[in-house]
């Protein structure tokens, strides 16, 4: 089953009332990601608006500096408040892959997981499978039930208004209700090179930019944050559309 209507970015609106706020890609940067926190809380409290929502689009371990204090940081603000949504990106969901079937040639080993075990106090060793399944025994001591069951419970994407959010993209002309979860976490060229309307405008990140996109399509506000030190979020009031930046 395919969508047959097409929205643009210029015509779409967030539901009436209601703010939205969704935040690139994390990957251990907490300090960015506080200070992030402390902007969105501001406008809140002084602008007031009728409802609003937070809503996060995955990847927040690996690479950066502190994964274990961001999964601290967002497993507390998820409990504590409906409003704010944490969605499942791929390096999110590679961690409990690994620590189900360690191997030394997977998404942890090869793309910043040594720096989410550091967190936990772990020195990574990915030299062999020997070493990979010894570095998942000690991390499986090390890592609170808490964070893993908060990883493998993460949904894949969400709506509100005339938005889409998930972490990857979508596979254009698939309904948004049959995506394929590997698409929702993994695609790129596919849909980032698609120039038609889809039924939604998609907000994700996945895709590290020097600059957030806005395209008529999509929207994606991942600024590689962990290397750049600039954490991206959007904000949508209506049918206005403005960026904030750490």
């Amino acid at each position: 089953m395919t969508d047959s209507v097409g929205l643009a970015l210029g015509d779409a609106a967030a539901p009436p009332g209601m703010r939205l706020y969704a935040i690139g890609d994390v990957h251990g940067r907490l300090d960015l990601l506080s200070g992030l926190y402390r902007r969105i809380r501001a406008e809140i409290e002084h602008d007031r608006p009728a409802d609003w929502r937070i809503i996060h689009l995955g990847d927040y371990i690996d690479r950066g500096p502190n994964s274990r204090g961001v999964l601290d940081f967002l497993i507390d603000l998820t409990g504590s408040d409906r409003r704010i949504v944490a969605l499942a990106g791929n390096h999110d969901l590679g961690l409990p892959w690994f620590l189900s079937d360690p191997r030394h040639n997977t998404l942890f080993t090869r793309h910043g997981g040594a720096a989410t075990a550091a967190s936990y106090g772990v020195t990574a060793d990915f030299a062999d499978n020997a070493a990979a399944r010894e570095t998942a025994r000690r991390l499986q001591a090390a890592i609170p039930e808490a964070h893993t069951r908060f990883l493998l419970d993460l949904p894949l994407s969400v709506s509100f208004g005339d938005f889409f959010f998930c972490h990857a993209g979508i596979r254009p002309g698939t309904a948004l209700d049959a995506q394929d979860r590997q698409d929702l976490i993994w695609i790129r060229d596919e849909f980032l090179d698609w120039t038609g309307l889809h039924p939604k405008v998609i907000v994700h990140g996945h895709t590290p930019r020097e600059d957030p996109e806005r395209r008529a399509n999509r929207i994606n506000i991942d600024t590689g944050a962990f290397k750049t030190g600039r954490l991206t979020a959007v904000a949508i009031d209506g049918r206005g559309i403005r960026f904030l930046q750490t």
